[in-house]
């Protein structure tokens, strides 16, 4: 089992552990597809965690370099969990102890709230860097959460940043020390249960319609080759 799913008074916490890199393989998007299932039958907030020192660095580089095609397809599935944290019911929390490379960063873009830890941890999309041009839904899920003098810094020279600045860039929420995120993401879900939860659900969709439709757009280019 690569997503783990552990489910304590009304809090659902699901834990990527991947490799040392939590890479995000098909199988990793088809448990957590399975693990938010999950928690909307159990009406649960989500946080969602990697391990120590590392949330994700990102896609499976082993599939991607199958084919072109492949490639096409991983982003695909990838752009569609993201797009499916964007519109969940329930707020996700994220709990980043650690680096948060390319998917893994645009993970955290996609959740409602992000804690991220402190040290020498780097935050970013790095897909020009390493030779990728950044695809349709990925610009929009960037240009929707990222603080406006970051998005050219991000998208286009793949910059990677520290906690504390990917903080000002739009990455994380907040950060504390390593041994206390998990901690202080339970406080914040906590602190959520405290929300009407219905009418988070209708206010998140309805806040966020214009973005939805624009990431829908953008998968949809994504998915014609036209990256």
């Amino acid at each position: 089992m690569l997503v783990s799913y552990q489910l304590e008074e009304g809090i659902a916490t699901l834990t990527i552990t991947n490799g040392k890199v939590n890479a995000l393989s098909h199988e990793v998007f088809a448990e957590l597809n399975a693990a938010l299932d999950q928690a909307e039958k159990d009406k649960a907030i989500v946080i969602l965690a990697g391990q120590a020192g590392i949330f994700s660095g990102g896609f499976d580089l082993k599939e991607m370099q199958k084919s072109p095609q492949a490639a096409i397809d991983l982003v695909a599935v990838g752009s569609r969990l993201t797009r499916r944290l964007a519109a969940f019911p329930y707020p996700v929390i994220a709990a980043c102890e650690g680096h948060a490379i390319a998917k893994g960063a645009f993970i955290l873009l996609s959740s409602d709230y992000r804690i991220g830890a402190t040290g020498a941890f780097r935050i970013g999309l790095n897909e020009v860097a390493i030779g990728m041009t950044m695809h349709h839904a990925g610009i929009e899920m960037a240009r929707h959460r990222l603080a406006t003098p970051y998005f050219n810094r991000c998208v286009m020279n793949a910059e990677l940043f520290s906690p504390e600045e990917a903080c000002q860039a739009g990455f994380l929420d907040e950060v504390q020390a390593p041994d206390s995120v998990m901690s202080r993401a339970k406080e914040v879900a906590k602190n959520m249960q405290q929300l009407n939860l219905k009418a988070f659900a209708n206010t998140k969709v309805k806040a966020r319609a214009s973005y939805l439709a624009q990431l829908d757009a953008g998968i949809e280019k994504d998915l014609q080759h036209l990256m």
